[in-house]
């Protein structure tokens, strides 16, 4: 009987290796801002960055780019620095930071579609490396290039936050390399435009304007995502490096997503004139392009199923109480993705891109708004963070109304029934809108539905409002 009890505590001790369903204890709060921030950059290498500034480039002009993607780098690092700062105060991501404010079953539907868009963009990030080597080896099925690059991310993700910190660590300057040598070939190889990179502008398109709006609608598909993210690594942040741990893992990876490889991504577009790095990798390098995107989409494909798998945990544990442990949503969440590749996801990119940048962007504003504003200011609700169902009602219309409510009409403007501006602002126009709801319905409220009785075991240095 007691082999029994020990084999369970042992197993439940697994489960809970990654904390997916309540916060990390403080004694396991110890890893250091730069390892976390290395692993978040994991995110920033992506090419999909150099896809959108190279794609942002050729049809709306560099310097519309270039400006959108400052505009990215300020509004999802202000996002994402005080996202992470709430995760490591807390101990929280965002899934669980959300629970109070949402109330468990309304988190459980945000849950879950954060998982669906970590999945969806680990089908994408997929295609772009069966693409590239497709394109090299065009012997080899795609099919068969889909599951075995798309499984590779399970058995890497297996063990955790560990595991990544180690794989982001020894690939990061074998990615430095490679990127260096990129730059080095296409700078040596002839320009198809004779100007400047950054005075670059397709004919019949000018600065600013519609075009600078559609470049700032194009942002808008990833900057909630990105800021968001932070949450999943900055819970491990040590106590004593909140300060410099939340800026350095919420804004610098921003700089280099959308300043660094956006940059370059424009810079490549018009100098090589294709807007598909998975084409112009491979021409520049070769063989070793095939290894360069090999690494970047690994290295951004693990951390999309780890913040997918505790999506997924935190959802089935709220809403059926299945509670299988994240290494069983790992493979679900790469069976899944493979089967969307499988089905041509890169199809319906667009679609996808305008829904989750509204969704993602207004989820942000609504957690900044609760903590900033309803908790800090406002003094309305608890100023702790609760993520234990017991003590939680299921919805909380401070949360989710807002949610819902600036979701429809973001997703309704994105798709250009309410003019031109609104389509290329909408997910910055639902996040504002969410931002004023959500004080609207903390007052109406009261806070009466964030827990349903005062907790007296939530340390005080993870108070929000003191």
């Amino acid at each position: 009987m007691r082999t029994g009890q020990e084999a369970d505590l042992k197993a439940k001790e697994v489960m809970q290796d990654d904390y997916s369903y309540d916060r990390v204890p403080t004694e396991k709060r110890n890893m250091g801002w730069f390892s976390i921030t290395n692993i978040t950059f994991g995110i920033a290498t992506a090419i999909f960055y150099f896809q959108m500034g190279s794609v942002m480039a050729l049809q709306f002009g560099a310097v519309n780019a270039i400006i959108s993607a400052i505009y990215a780098i300020i509004v999802a690092g202000i996002l994402g620095t005080i996202i992470a700062y709430l995760s490591a105060k807390s101990g929280m991501n965002v899934n669980l930071l959300s629970r109070g404010g949402f109330g468990y079953i309304g988190a459980s539907l945000t849950s879950f579609i954060y998982a669906s868009n970590f999945i969806m963009y680990c089908a994408f990030e997929g295609m772009i490396l069966v693409a590239a080597i497709h394109a090299f080896f065009p012997i080899i099925p795609v099919w068969l290039l889909i599951i075995v690059f798309g499984s590779i991310v399970i058995p890497l993700n297996w063990f955790g936050i560990k595991q990544l910190d180690k794989l982001q660590k020894w690939s990061l300057p074998i990615f430095g390399v490679f990127l260096i040598t990129t730059i080095i070939v296409a700078f040596n190889k002839t320009s198809l435009y004779e100007g400047s990179f950054w005075t670059y502008m397709p004919e019949g398109v000018q600065a600013g304007g519609t075009a600078l709006l559609l470049c700032i609608g194009m942002q808008h598909g990833i900057m909630g995502l990105t800021a968001l993210l932070a949450s999943d690594y900055a819970r491990f942040l040590k106590p004593k490096d909140i300060k410099i741990g939340s800026f350095m893992i919420g804004f610098v990876p921003q700089i280099f997503c959308f300043g660094v490889m956006g940059g370059l991504g424009i810079w490549f577009g018009v100098r090589l004139g294709e807007s598909n790095p998975g084409v112009y990798i491979v021409s520049l390098l070769g063989l070793g392009g095939v290894l360069f995107t090999l690494l970047t989409q690994i290295r951004i494909n693990i951390t999309n199923i780890y913040s997918a798998s505790l999506s997924l945990s935190s959802f089935f544990e709220n809403m059926f109480k299945f509670k299988p442990g994240r290494r069983f949503w790992i493979v679900v969440a790469g069976v899944i993705s493979m089967a969307l590749m499988l089905g041509g996801i890169l199809d319906h990119l667009d679609t996808a891109m305008t829904f989750q940048g509204v969704f993602l962007l207004t989820w942000a504003a609504i957690l900044v708004t609760d903590a900033l504003v309803v908790k800090k200011r406002l003094k309305i609700g608890s100023d702790y963070y609760e993520a234990r169902q017991e003590n939680l009602y299921k919805w909380n219309p401070v949360g989710v109304v807002p949610l819902i409510v600036a979701s429809v009409l973001g997703t309704i403007a994105a798709l250009g029934y309410m003019g031109t501006f609104l389509q290329s602002t909408a997910a910055f126009f639902a996040a504002i809108l969410a931002s004023i709801l959500t004080i609207i319905f903390a007052v109406l409220t009261k806070g009466k539905y964030y827990s349903k009785c005062k907790s007296d075991d939530i340390p005080e240095e993870e108070y929000i409002a003191s």
